[in-house]
């Protein structure tokens, strides 16, 4: 009897805590400050405590998260929610279900020595950033909006690391890159940097949202359902006490800087504050913004076939008591 006790104490050790599915989330770019809340989550436990092995996988621009998930390849991602819509009216068969900046966070970056002061002298120059960047596909609008032909413009091809360069060497004479890492820019071009950000120029729409492949969400509810839920809860905790996400991001990303990513998330939550989100819920995507935002993109940049917006995202599986504290 006691051996039977022994044995059965044993097997009981070595069976899981709990039933582990992986999913493979694809970020939008490589990691930075802003994506130390899902980083501190996998280091807590958070997420394989409610059954998901999580693999963060280092991303190229939003364009190609957005292309992955609504192919099936990656079952999340994190991508620009205004290439979601364009990609949504091309087929992509993704749903956002959490969303980040609830403003958005493009920005152009030139040289003042150049001559430029603002988008009007944009035509005839060489715009430089990744070719999968979520700026080329929103492009369009954010000319329009400003009476700018969109195909005035030359883009170049570069690699993300390569933008200040690229810049300082005057191979390229804009370049675009998001709000978190506005302070590299200011450190690096100092006296010599202009910057235009959208959203104070007419084209604020929500910027990264978590999306979700439509047929994996429909077969994996619950588990979507805990993935939101974990993440919210992981932002919020990173609003209110950012340090240990930062060094939770660093240990699993050895090259990263404390003081940069420090800053970096500061900006971030620059972005994720708005109304919606610090009276209603983090992570909404509220009805009339993306009313707004699907009327922006059809009229300016294009949808190939029209979609009801209501479609491509949902707020079931967020917290209503998790908000934006500042």
């Amino acid at each position: 009897m006691h051996r039977f006790l022994i044995a059965a104490a044993v097997a009981f050790v070595a069976l899981p805590a709990a039933a582990q599915q992986k999913i493979d989330f694809i970020l939008n770019w490589v990691p930075g400050g802003d994506h130390a809340p899902y980083y501190y989550a996998k280091k807590m436990g958070w997420y394989a405590k409610d059954g998901i092995d999580l693999n963060i996988e280092p991303g190229k621009g939003s364009a190609l998260a957005t292309q992955k998930v609504g192919a099936g390849a990656n079952p999340i991602g994190l991508a620009d929610m205004g290439g979601v819509l364009v990609a949504k009216g091309k087929g992509a068969n993704t749903v956002a279900v959490f969303n980040v900046y609830a403003n958005s966070p493009q920005g152009m970056y030139w040289l003042k020595s150049s001559g430029i002061q603002g988008i009007k002298d944009f035509p005839g120059k060489k715009i430089g950033n990744p070719a999968a960047d979520g700026a080329r596909v929103m492009w369009p609008a954010l000319a329009k909006a400003n009476g700018v032909d969109p195909k005035s413009v030359v883009w170049v091809n570069i690699d993300a690391n390569a933008k200040l360069s690229a810049l300082k060497s005057k191979a390229i004479d804009v370049t675009t890159s998001f709000y978190n890492i506005h302070h590299i820019f200011q450190r690096e071009l100092g006296a010599d940097l202009g910057f235009l950000a959208w959203r104070d120029v007419g084209l604020n729409p929500y910027g990264n949202s978590v999306i979700v492949n439509a047929d994996f969400l429909a077969k994996n509810k619950p588990l979507v359902d805990k993935f939101v839920k974990v993440t919210q809860r992981a932002f919020a905790a990173c609003v209110k006490d950012p340090a240990p996400c930062i060094q939770a991001l660093i240990d699993a990303n050895g090259a990263l800087k404390l003081a940069n990513e420090t800053v970096n998330w500061q900006l971030v939550e620059v972005l994720m504050s708005d109304k919606n989100s610090r009276e209603v819920a983090l992570g909404i995507h509220d009805d009339a913004r993306m009313k707004a935002d699907y009327e922006l993109v059809r009229d300016y940049v294009g949808i190939d076939k029209p979609f009801d917006v209501k479609a491509t995202y949902t707020n079931e599986f967020l917290d209503r008591s998790i908000k934006m504290t500042k």
